[in-house]
């Protein structure tokens, strides 16, 4: 049966220890996201926007609530399952694109796949339809060093979508780019949500990037509040 919703959040809320008292990042957070629906949760610095995002990408387990990914909680998986999710159900896209630079556009593109066990010949065919979706078959071959800081982040985003996730977390993806590349970016982030059908989270605080998206959301003093 397919889940209604991809995300189902419910009281969910996050605090950390500080030198004199605990410090609340997230409130009790409800929150519902759809398949295939692209998603802003604006705010400022330090308003806890990654800190959402992880707890999304099991990368983070939430102090209280629940977070139900696919009907599943995430706090339930084990550190081998949780793995398998965030390798091949869940893609990220980070400011900084984190490619390994004595390897090509390709081989960083691929990585996903090689790290699952595909066949090198396998995972490279794969990297390169994802390349493609970018505009970057014909930097495919180029070590990463020797491209811009767009067509770095766009191999990182090839690489987010290799292995055909559920849902793209993307977490400022535009926040170490010029205004006209961003631009250009947040186009292609669109493009993919619509064409894949992939489920598209952003956080963000640049409002242009947030307009690709089809609602938005916004934290303040660790709580989600809609946005027009």
């Amino acid at each position: 049966m397919t889940e209604e919703f991809l995300y189902r959040l419910r009281g969910v809320g996050k605090d950390y220890p500080g030198p004199t008292e605990v410090v609340r990042v997230l409130g009790d957070i409800d929150m519902d996201i759809a398949p295939g629906e692209s998603l802003a949760i604006m705010g400022s610095s330090g308003s806890g926007k990654s800190t959402l995002l992880h707890l999304l990408g099991a990368l983070d387990t939430p102090t209280r609530g629940k977070v139900l990914f696919n009907g599943q909680s995430m706090a339930g998986l084990k550190n081998g399952e949780a793995a398998r999710v965030r390798n091949r159900e869940i893609g990220f896209v980070f400011q900084f694109h984190h490619l390994l630079p004595e390897f090509t556009a390709l081989e960083n593109a691929a990585m996903p796949g090689l790290i699952a066990g595909l066949p090198k010949a396998q995972a490279f065919a794969r990297a390169e339809r994802s390349l493609g979706l970018l505009g970057l078959e014909q930097r495919r071959h180029h070590r990463v060093t020797t491209l811009s800081g767009g067509e770095r982040q766009r191999v990182a985003i090839a690489r987010a979508i290799f292995m055909e996730p559920k849902v793209l977390l993307a977490d400022e993806p535009t926040g170490n780019l010029d205004e006209a590349t961003g631009q250009r970016v947040g186009e292609l982030l669109a493009k993919l949500n619509a064409e894949l059908a992939v489920t598209l989270v952003v956080v963000t605080h640049n409002h242009n990037l947030a307009q690709f998206m089809g609602r938005r959301m916004e934290l303040h003093g660790g709580e989600l509040f809609a946005r027009v």
